[in-house]
């Protein structure tokens, strides 16, 4: 205590302070006092009580020692000594160097602190923002104190850090620091950051987090690893596991390929068996895990089938099957090893073929199968391995109807050698043999074997079996049904009933053979109607007895009159009762076997007492359950079922004929609508040829009438010189003889003025016609090829009407035909009401589709009307341009009939003047009148 007593001053001779009047001495210390080595010594004296004295420590500490972290950061011994505080206040490990100081709760003081510590979400900033620091005494108490904060309020903290920006990012940097203690520490702590949070799990992949922790694993190497291995491939399943997001960012990112080397095995047996350690064995557990995490049956189908295909291209299936047939492996990395490649392989025909393709090393040589159904069927073998083997079978033959031919195959009469083991002879061995495990075992192989497939159901009826010397043989289904009246185990008797449950479900065949021997019915019947309650394996066997009834009355084919389905109905009815059967029929479902069965094909069972039902079996067990029950129901019929089910698939037919008679519609109505589209396009196109015809012809027209004024003044001008200067004597002399009828002339020259510019602009029209005679017929092509666009839209719109009135009364015959179903379906089950119900909406649909088709119509009239309206107004603008033109033409005439008379006046002026002996000469009248012509050219 000397240390303490340089801070906490004398004490009266024989007291010792308590702990708590020590640390509250030392935290008064550390916040008052102003040089910076006392408080870094206080902070260090607090560090030392910290783990014998948490509760004081941390109700009394937290606060200055989150204090000092914000002032004094800069100082990285003290920084140091804080975490390290505060990491023994939030920690729940046993110490082992001194023993802490027993308190009532002393167990949840680390949850407890913890949750004060994150109240305020100011301090794990702080924390993160000390990452940055790469002082080692900072950087790596911070990283212990962040995952002990993680390990006691995982959820809570795992928010903080989302929230905080570029958290994850700084946490995911500690995996590159070179000091191996702080990347090893930091992969714990990202361990439990990641575990159970999609949202972090997919920012801690997206930061490159695979290609680190691949390249880590491969220096600290390999499956040879240490503990770093271990953990690297622990944050990488809380990566991948039920994460699609990051297993498709794993797979495209092209890192499946990078797991080959992980799985290349030394293949000498004596070095192999020798280097199993046991941190070898766990490493390479959970590297089959991680295969495993990519392929599981509950991940999506795309995603599985995607993963397999790479799995296949890189190698990594073959290199699985090499382990599977190496020795010298242990026994519980074999057993993982076969429920990978079975994973692997699960519904992937390509895998499947290769799996088949594999040969043991054996002398001679067998299949792979053989070898490890061999196993499965021997009971020395561990129980692990023989279920991983199942697995790995029943993997092998789901969704490959190839592989299920293969194995009925061997179990048929052939002519290949008979020393040689086949996968037949094993199956039937171990279902007859003395091991009711193995009887299950085998029973549930075959049941895989023709589990969905009607022809291998009937192929296995083919099967005889010799029973002893000198004694017929006997079908495997009637030895089955022997077996199964002798009693036995349950197990035995529960893998031969869903052996023949699954056999019998959907194959009339076999329900006839089954039937066929009168000794098997009442046994069912003797089973299903005891009273005995026993275990509840017993009540199974007789849940799957009834189970059996029900599939003989649903594929009856009624060849057997003992045993038709209405007998059979009859029978149950009377020798047991319909409650006694639905009772014992709905118990399977209700136990825990039947419930942990369902959830997923592989069910990790730890002892053979677990061992009751199979995946692939309960899943037919539903589907069938409903349709046994509503077999029996009173008002069932099976024969008014059948047709009701051919009315719905009439009814259906007719729904569909509709359909295509409505989709034949739409693409008359598309087309017609095309049709009126480009008909616009056409009707504006020759608009705008119009209006750049009328824009020519008002051109043309000015053009002929300014050359037409330029070319008669100057005939004029010309002619009347000549005149005038032969005349001007003469004219002078006669000035007075005509000065009474100068007025008369005057009044005739503004005539002829006014006379030759209309001549001018009648020219023009008549020269501006002869040049473009072909104005008006453009335009009366123009008005025919509207008319006869309009005729055709008249035409398609009449179609149209005659396609809906067919489609209406299309509809009235369904809706006759629905009032009829609708009525027949009064008396049946809520499953076909739901067909009528489809009817009706389909006819509503129908309905819907007629009323738009409708509105279309009028759309369509309406575009019509608009352009009738069009041709109407072109046709007038067409007889009003000819009224015009004949207009002209009539004033033409006129004027050329005044301009003969004009001419005939002047030539008698004339002649007259030269009469009476005048010459006629130029006055000022004269030009005066010649240059008014000049102007008005």
């Amino acid at each position: 205590m000397d240390y303490f007593r340089k801070y906490l001053g004398a004490q009266p001779e024989g007291e010792q302070p308590s702990g708590a009047d020590t640390v509250d001495r030392l935290v008064d210390r550390a916040s008052s006092s102003t040089l910076l080595d006392d408080r870094r010594d206080a902070v260090r004296a607090l560090k030392a009580l910290s783990r014998k004295f948490r509760l004081e420590v941390g109700t009394q500490a937290m606060e200055t020692l989150l204090h000092i972290l914000e002032v004094d950061r800069t100082d990285s011994e003290i920084t140091g000594y804080a975490l390290d505080a505060l990491c023994n206040v939030m920690s729940n490990e046993p110490l082992d160097d001194e023993e802490e100081i027993p308190t009532p709760g002393n167990d949840e003081l680390g949850a407890q602190f913890t949750e004060i510590f994150i109240k305020k979400s100011d301090n794990v900033g702080l924390l993160l923002s000390l990452l940055e620091e790469y002082d080692f005494h900072v950087r790596w108490p911070t990283v212990k104190l962040l995952t002990t904060l993680l390990t006691n309020k995982c959820k809570d903290l795992q928010e903080c850090i989302l929230v905080h920006p570029m958290g994850v990012s700084k946490l995911m940097d500690l995996l590159s620091d070179s000091r191996e203690i702080i990347r090893n520490d930091a992969l714990l702590l990202l361990n439990q950051l990641t575990r159970g949070n999609a949202n972090i799990q997919k920012i801690v992949a997206f930061e490159n987090a695979f290609e680190r922790l691949l390249d880590i694993i491969h220096e600290e190497g390999s499956v040879d690893g240490g503990i770093v291995v271990e953990d690297c491939l622990l944050l990488l399943l809380n990566l991948l596991k039920h994460n699609t997001s990051n297993q498709n960012f794993f797979r495209e990112g092209s890192h499946i390929k990078y797991l080959m080397p992980f799985f290349e095995l030394d293949q000498d047996p004596q070095r192999s068996q020798a280097g199993w350690s046991a941190q070898k064995v766990t490493n390479i557990h959970l590297m089959l895990q991680l295969v495993r995490s990519l392929v599981s049956p509950s991940n999506p189908q795309q995603l599985t089938t995607n993963c397999q295909k790479t799995m296949y291209t890189c190698g990594l299936v073959q290199t699985l099957c090499n382990i599977l047939m190496a020795s010298g492996v242990p026994a519980d990395v074999l057993t993982e090893t076969i429920n990978t490649v079975a994973e692997v392989i699960r519904g992937n025909l390509q895998n499947q073929e290769y799996f088949a393709s594999v040969m043991a090393p054996s002398n001679p040589p067998r299949p792979a199968i053989v070898v490890l159904l061999m196993s499965m069927v021997n009971e020395k073998q561990p129980f692990a391995l023989r279920c991983a083997v199942l697995y790995c079978f029943q993997s092998f033959l789901y969704k490959n109807e190839v592989g299920q031919s293969q194995i009925v195959q061997t179990l048929l009469p052939t002519s290949a050698d008979v020393n040689t083991i086949s996968a037949g002879q094993l199956l039937c061995g171990g279902l007859f043999s003395g091991d009711s495990l193995s009887n299950w075992f085998a029973a549930v192989a075959l049941l895989n074997a023709i589990s969905d497939n009607s022809t291998q159901k009937e192929q296995l009826l083919r099967v005889q079996l010799a029973t002893s010397l000198g004694n017929p043989p006997v079908s495997l289904l009637q030895q089955c049904c022997n077996i199964l009246a002798q009693g036995g185990r349950v197990q035995t008797r529960l893998g031969i009933l869903m052996l023949l449950a699954t056999w019998m479900a959907d194959c009339t065949t076999a329900v006839a053979h089954f039937l066929f021997n009168t000794a098997n019915v009442p046994y069912m019947i003797s089973q299903v109607s005891s009273s005995q309650d026993g275990d509840e394996n017993e009540q199974n066997v007789q849940g799957l007895c009834a189970f059996l009834l029900g599939i003989c009355l649903l594929c009856n084919d009624e060849q057997n009159e003992t045993f038709s389905t209405a007998s059979l109905r009859q029978i149950i009815e009377k020798r047991i009762g319909l409650e006694t059967f639905t009772d014992k029929l709905t118990q399977v479902t209700k136990t825990e076997s039947y419930t942990q069965a369902i959830k997923k094909p592989h069910v990790d069972y730890k002892q053979p007492t677990e061992v009751v039902f199979d995946y692939e079996f309960v899943r037919m067990f539903k589907n069938l359950e409903h349709d046994i029950l509503r077999a029996l129901s009173p008002n069932n019929n099976r024969e008014e079922s059948k047709k009701q089910l051919a009315n719905i698939k009439e009814h259906e037919s007719i729904v569909s004929q509709y359909k295509d008679l409505i989709q034949e519609q739409d693409d008359r109505l598309r087309h017609t609508q095309a049709q009126l589209d480009s008909v616009q396009q056409d009707n504006d196109r020759r608009k705008k040829q119009l209006e750049d015809y009328t824009q020519q012809i008002q051109q043309l027209k000015d053009q002929n009438a300014l050359l037409k004024a330029t070319k008669g003044s100057k005939t004029n001008e010309n002619d009347k010189d000549d005149e005038l200067k032969n005349l001007n004597d003469r004219l002078q002399s006669l000035m007075l003889q005509i000065s009474e009828k100068d007025s008369h002339i005057e009044k005739l020259k503004t005539d002829l003025t006014v006379s030759e510019a209309r001549v001018s602009t009648q020219d023009m029209s008549e020269e501006d016609k002869e040049n473009n005679p072909s104005e008006t017929a453009v335009l009366q092509q123009t008005v025919n090829r509207l008319n006869t666009d309009l005729h055709e839209l008249r035409a398609v719109l009449a179609n149209k009407d005659a396609d809906i009135f067919k489609l209406k009364a299309d509809c009235d015959n369904l809706q006759s035909q629905l009032q009829q179903v609708q009525s027949t379906n009064e008396t049946t089950n809520s499953s076909n009401n739901g067909e009528v119900q489809k009817l009706t909406e389909e006819k509503n649909s129908l309905q819907d589709r007629m009323k738009r088709g409708n509105e279309e119509k009028l759309n369509l009239m309406d575009k019509i009307n608009k352009f009738e309206e069009e041709i109407t107004k072109k046709n007038g603008e067409q007889d009003k341009l000819k009224e015009e033109l004949e207009t002209l033409r009539k004033e033409q005439e006129d004027l050329l009939v005044l301009l003969a008379d004009q001419d005939t006046k002047i030539d008698k002026y004339k002649t007259k003047l030269k009469e009476l002996g005048q010459e006629v000469e130029d006055d000022d009248d004269d030009d005066d009148y010649d240059d008014d012509i000049d102007d008005e050219s």
